[in-house]
């Protein structure tokens, strides 16, 4: 199966005659289309200079246009399905059930409620460098005996993402996080994957972009992305 970037762009070629503007910030990268749908992805600290006309020629191996077609593909998709509900992961799923719980990208608040729960979990993260992280020399060890994954989908954009999935075991419930989530139920045909949560946004909402023009992180537009799941 092909990574899903590939993938998507193989199916739904990137169409730039549909895309207002791209806004690459130094946290995040956001793409407006025309229609008023708005995605995000994070850069993971790249530096990002992409212009709409470059997309005509995307090199699936250039760390830069693989953020912005991120972006590009959660704009694309992630309005295209219907939501009843706002919830936060945490809310939505029971992780007592499970006995080895990985988290692959540093969620901190979400850490802080595992932690008042007192659910043991081992947090891995390529950017971080905080105590509470195990060693990333250890990280397919604990992939392989993981239960439950919580899987940051930075990890489609940095070309990792296969190589976690193919690495878990056949009974691992692997649930994708974070704003950069593409919200395709395709996503959902790889291995082992059994819950999207991602955000959409308000149409033409420029106050997002305006953050992330400015530098901004998470923070400085959670206020404005409704958390949303796809299963």
């Amino acid at each position: 199966m092909l990574e899903p970037l590939q993938r998507f762009y193989k199916s739904n070629k990137i169409d730039t005659s549909i895309i207002e503007s791209v806004t690459c910030g130094e946290k995040y990268v956001a793409v407006l289309l025309k229609d008023g749908n708005l995605g995000v992805c994070a850069t993971l600290m790249n530096k990002v200079d992409v212009k709409i006309s470059d997309l005509d020629n995307f090199d699936v191996n250039n760390i830069e246009h693989r953020i912005v077609v991120n972006a590009y593909y959660n704009a694309f998709f992630n309005n295209q399905n219907q939501y009843n509900i706002e919830i936060d992961i945490f809310d939505e799923l029971d992780f007592t059930k499970y006995s080895n719980v990985v988290m692959i990208g540093f969620f901190k608040s979400l850490v802080k409620k595992f932690k008042k729960e007192k659910i043991p979990l081992h947090i891995f993260d390529k950017t971080d460098s905080d105590s509470v992280l195990t060693s990333m020399q250890e990280q397919i060890e604990y992939i392989k005996k993981a239960d439950a994954i919580v899987l940051t989908s930075t990890s489609i954009l940095n070309n990792t993402f296969m190589d976690i999935v193919d690495a878990t075991k056949p009974r691992c419930d692997i649930f994708m996080l974070g704003p950069s989530t593409i919200m395709n139920k395709e996503m959902l045909e790889y291995r082992n994957i059994k819950v999207l949560f991602g955000s959409v946004f308000d149409n033409n909402d420029y106050r997002v972009i305006d953050a992330i023009a400015a530098g901004g992180g998470t923070a400085s537009f959670i206020g404005y992305m409704h958390k949303v799941f796809l299963l």
